[in-house]
């Protein structure tokens, strides 16, 4: 226990932060004309690969992104997905989708003891790089 009386916390917090909100849009196109053009919300990335895009908030560290193929849940920003996916199911939770590569990093969907979804994502590729109209060019790597 520390000075406090309260349980001491072993090394930092799983979830580090909230790295996306993701929505569901039945396509790229309206749903950046809704978030871009009617909510004011910067387009950072496109890539039409994967159907999704990212739009800035006003408080860096989160993004919206908006996606064609999957559904509205919160994306935890972690600093290994591997290793977070497998504290969760070693601590009573479950793995719905094993972790896999992505073009910034990993990504694993979980679950905990009360059927809330994680989806926990680590950037350790970096992120990505778009041209001047938003469309994905690349990912800058890490320093």
């Amino acid at each position: 226990m520390n000075e406090s009386g309260k349980e001491a916390v072993r090394g930092d917090p799983l979830l580090r932060a909230v790295d996306a909100v993701m929505f569901s849009v039945p396509d790229l196109d309206s749903g950046i004309a809704f978030y871009r053009d009617q909510l004011g919300h910067q387009l950072l990335w496109r890539n039409d690969q994967v159907g999704q895009a990212g739009l800035a908030c006003l408080e860096p560290g989160t993004e919206i992104v908006l996606s064609t193929q999957l559904p509205s849940e919160i994306n935890w920003l972690v600093h290994d997905a591997v290793a977070a996916s497998e504290t969760i199911r070693a601590a009573g939770g479950m793995i719905i989708a094993p972790p896999r590569e992505i073009p910034v990093g990993h990504v694993a969907v979980t679950q905990d003891p009360f059927g809330n979804r994680l989806v926990l994502v680590d950037l350790s590729r970096g992120h990505y790089r778009a041209d001047d109209t938003g469309t994905v060019i690349g990912t800058t790597a890490l320093t």
